[in-house]
């Protein structure tokens, strides 16, 4: 007889390979047809919410790792909650104004860009981040990204450009934004003024040059370091500390004047061996004293400032106030030093420059060393390779330029303090968030938010032809918003001035009526940093303050910062509940990913090569807080993983093919080992949720695959496949074994479903035995904890049955290395052991013995050791059926081939 058939074998259409290539796409449209995110909202109406509000990535290019990274742990989380019963709704949006996409526009354009209109450039552009916009949500949607697709926010619409001048209008309104001339960052190959959030840095090698200021009144030098020569036409001053030690040094027939602290490595630096020290003094006593400028005549008057560090150069600081923050505070707010900023735009020498007008800052840093060496001021010339300020967008060096522009003052109305005194009632994971935002916050500088750009939120400011003076206007701001709301930002190019300007309006400051509107526009960050206001105080969906902002570690600085500073200006509270931040992404190595180097790994193709399951695996593997690894080698890694998991839901699956939520078995009716793994469910459980609950993915990516790999692969599931396939269909044995399976199955399908959108859905639609089901895995319910669900005593005892379990294994394996045995239910086993404790416990489970170590018989005896295992050939003749060994194997007249056990099974199946 053919006892296969007679055997209770997996049966499931889940396949085996996974083919998520192909498979993923379909899940997609399915989504897609049913408007999954609709169909999840509708069944979350009335539960709490937690909002997710999105931080716009920047609408140009294909996504790339980073953003794919951010957006499927936002993706993670928004899943989560709902699985835990909120209504959490997800709308994606797109930063779309500034540099980037204006310069790819008209890099485009080419020479027909110069005969274009602003207008014209800003269609052009506009049309550009539309198409950027559906090409990235196509790709963030493959990534199994749900959200509301198809009421994204951007930041081009007019009806988000109306809420940022709401915002603009306060920060107006309350005396925070005023215009100055003054030191900004400013990238000439952009030709804009840059924020700090809009700043890198990279290795740059620079001039290293040691020049000497003649003394006005003496024959005596004071010795300067600087590693932009370039910026000597705009030097007016030199500082010093006021509280170090200054030396006078004769240097030949030459006295020198440096810090006393940095004399040895200057003099080092600058290859001279022979000098001698002839007076030590105060820097204090330097201040007001004028030395003479080496290269234009004027002078340089000395000064006194606590930021001179003594570390490297001199001690002495050539100060020019108009190429630097500190030169520009110090040197002109507190002491009056002149600023002159003899530099445009392109990075080219005005003609306040004398005999360096018209030359490009980088080629004049040549002319003005040789200069300086004709006339005997430079004292050495070396290059010195050192982090320096870069622009994020064309990656170039950027300089400090004074020019005019609008400035948002971080000390008016106290704006500062109460940005920090906010911070505290902010929860930042990971916890050092906080006290990174707020060093940040106390040591940023006023926020400089115009912009010469033309793809941009115009600055709806107006000079006086008369006076000059520059006006921007809480009237003039609430006018001109009214018509963006109707007519977009464009109007600000199209519509004629009087048009543009309340009726009536007339210059502040002199009456005149010849007014005309200027073209800077607004830093970007103010554009993304007031989403709070045109998203989350617009849409009824959603909450202001939003439960949590999700982005990376950079935005501390970006528009983690914008965001906070604005809101509290506007509401006098943060936008956001949590902050959670991850770290960037780097390669195998630690390296960061660079084309050049050929180490970028592209999202889109490892969803092409492998599914986009397999990516969002590999993210929860990682510890995302930090710094994180990917390469190929390490996504075949995660396909591994993949693999074990899914063949997990696939054994699960298979073996309950023929069971229902009517075959439920009660806890106090489930065998013992069965009880034991519900316990151990329900431990799982508690650990993957406080894991989720802390947003560490990695730790339920381990607690899950160790639990797929080793707990029930390796353990459990091994130990109940003879009672699932060999025990009648409907007996308590094997029903007892399948409810703790539809357990297990239903909650490792919801617990991963954040991780593995896809296979879970998959997975979901095979799982045929749930009575009321969804139509996707989304809208399940979290597993809850079950502690009555835990029987200690079990527990306990379990334990410690697996430790002999361990000892029983190893000599299981030793037997069959020798080839006394093949498979386990060869062997019989004898335990023996002088611990009352371990014969009580073995007798307690004696009857459930042989399924918990697979084998065919176990006895057990007193002995004089602790633990002793003893592996025999098993007694009797192997049953065709189940192939266990029995003594009376073979003594059956219908079924000659089994044993007891299968030949009562098959009566029965008979009967």
């Amino acid at each position: 007889m053919e006892y296969r058939q007679t055997l209770n074998l997996p049966n499931t259409n889940f396949p085996m390979r996974a083919n998520l290539v192909e498979k993923e796409p379909s899940i997609l449209e399915r989504w897609e047809k049913m408007n999954v995110y609709e169909y999840v909202q509708r069944q979350r109406e009335n539960s709490p919410t937690f909002v997710l509000h999105d931080g716009p990535p920047y609408a140009n290019g294909d996504i790339h790792i980073g953003t794919a990274m951010n957006k499927i742990l936002k993706d993670v989380v928004v899943r989560y909650k709902v699985l835990r019963g909120f209504r959490s709704p997800y709308v994606p949006g797109w930063d779309t104004h500034g540099l980037p996409i204006e310069h790819k526009v008209t890099t485009k354009l080419g020479e027909k860009v110069r005969s274009m209109t602003p207008t014209e450039i800003r269609k052009a552009c506009e049309k550009f981040a539309r198409e950027q916009i559906e090409i990235q949500k196509k790709q963030f949607q493959r990534l199994g990204v749900i959200g509301d697709w198809k009421n994204y926010y951007a930041t081009l619409t007019p009806e988000y450009e109306y809420k940022i001048y709401e915002v603009f209008e306060k920060l107006v309104a309350e005396g925070y934004v005023y215009r100055a001339r003054k030191p900004v960052l400013w990238c000439h190959n952009c030709r804009t003024a840059l924020a700090q959030a809009e700043i890198e840095y990279h290795d740059h090698s620079s001039p290293s040059i040691y020049v000497k200021f003649k003394m006005k009144d003496s024959d005596e030098y004071i010795v300067i370091w600087t590693t932009t020569p370039w910026t000597l036409p705009g030097n007016t001053g030199i500082a010093v500390h006021p509280d170090h030690r200054y030396v006078k040094v004769r240097v030949g027939n030459e006295v020198w004047i440096l810090a006393e602290k940095l004399l040895g490595s200057a003099m080092s630096e600058m290859n001279v061996e022979n000098y001698e020290v002839i007076q030590s003094f105060d820097g204090s006593s330097l201040e007001g004293k004028l030395a003479v400028h080496p290269l234009f005549d004027r002078v340089s008057r000395i000064i006194v400032a606590d930021f001179v560090d003594m570390e490297t150069g001199t001690g002495c600081v050539h100060i020019a106030p108009g190429h630097g923050e500190e030169d520009y505070q110090y040197g002109h707010l507190v002491h009056g030093l002149d600023v002159i900023s003899p530099v445009d735009e392109n990075g080219v020498f005005t003609q306040e420059a004398g005999k360096y007008a018209g030359m490009h800052i980088e080629k004049a840093n040549k002319i003005i060393t040789e200069d300086l060496k004709k006339n005997g001021s430079l004292l050495k010339e070396t290059r010195i390779t050192h982090s320096y300020p870069h622009c994020w967008r064309c990656k170039k060096p950027v300089i400090f330029r004074a020019t005019e522009q609008w400035f948002v003052s971080v000390e008016k109305n106290n704006l500062r303090n109460e940005v920090i005194k906010n911070i505290d009632k902010v929860r930042w994971i990971p916890a050092w968030g906080k006290n990174r935002i707020t060093a940040m916050m106390e040591e940023r500088p006023d926020w400089c938010i115009s912009r010469q750009r033309v793809w941009g939120t115009p600055i709806p400011a107006f000079k006086c032809e008369d006076c000059q003076e520059a006006i921007l206007d809480v009237k003039i701001i609430h006018h001109f918003a009214q018509i963006v709301k109707e007519k977009g930002t464009n109007a600000w190019f199209e519509m004629e001035e009087r048009e543009l300007l309340p009726e009536g309006y007339v210059c502040p400051r002199c009456g005149s009526t010849k007014l005309k509107k200027t073209f800077d526009t607004l830093d970007v960050w103010i554009d993304s940093g007031s989403s709070f206001e045109a998203v989350l105080t617009t849409r009824p969906e959603l909450t202001f303050p939003a439960d949590m902002y999700l982005e990376g570690s950079d935005q501390h600085r970006g528009w983690f910062n914008s965001s906070l500073v604005l809101s509290v200006v506007k509401h006098d509270t943060p936008p956001y509940k949590t902050v959670l931040t991850h770290g960037f992404i780097k390669d195998e190595e630690g390296k960061k990913m660079s084309k050049s180097l050929g180490n970028v790994v592209d999202p889109l193709e490892v969803c092409s090569k492998y599914g986009a399951d397999v990516l969002r695996l590999w993210l929860a593997s990682s510890d995302y807080f930090n710094d994180i690894r990917i390469s190929q080698n390490i996504i075949m890694q995660q396909v591994e993983v993949y693999k074990k998991i899914r063949n997990t839901f696939r054994y699960l699956l298979g073996n309950l093919d023929d069971f229902s939520q009517m075959d439920l078995v009660s806890f106090d009716q489930l065998l013992p080992i069965d009880k034991w793994a519900m316990g151990r469910l329900q431990e799982i459980i508690k650990n993957v949720t406080e894991s989720y609950e802390s947003y560490e993915f990695s730790k339920v990516y381990n607690i899950l695959v160790k639990y797929c790999s080793v707990e029930l692969s390796a353990v459990y599931l091994d130990i109940i496949k003879d009672r699932l396939y060999v025990e009648s269909k409907n007996s308590l044995a094997r029903r007892s074994a399948q409810t703790v399976l539809y357990h297990i199955l239903k909650s490792l399908l919801v617990m991963l479903s954040p991780i593995l959108a896809f296979t879970c859905e998959e997975a979901y639609e095979h799982f045929k035995c749930q009575r009321e089901k969804f139509l996707t895995v989304q809208v399940e319910r979290w597993p809850e904890y079950q502690e009555k669900w835990i029987d200690q005593e079990v527990m306990n005892d379990f334990e410690e049955l697996m430790k002999v379990r361990d000892h029983v294994l190893k000599a299981l394996e030793e037997v069959r290395q020798s080839g006394v045995i093949g498979h386990s239910l060869d062997a019989k086993v004898v335990i023996r052991s002088n611990s009352e404790k371990i014969r009580t416990l073995l007798e307690k489970y004696a009857q459930h013995l042989e399924e918990l170590f697979i084998v065919s018989q176990v006895e057990v005896h007193d002995a004089d050791g602790e633990l002793e295992v003893e592996v025999q050939k098993a007694l009797g003749e192997k049953c065709d059926r189940c192939w266990k060994y029995h003594p009376l194997t073979g003594h059956d007249q219908e079924f000659p081939t089994t044993c007891p056990r299968c030949a009562s099974i098959l009566r029965s199946q008979k009967g």
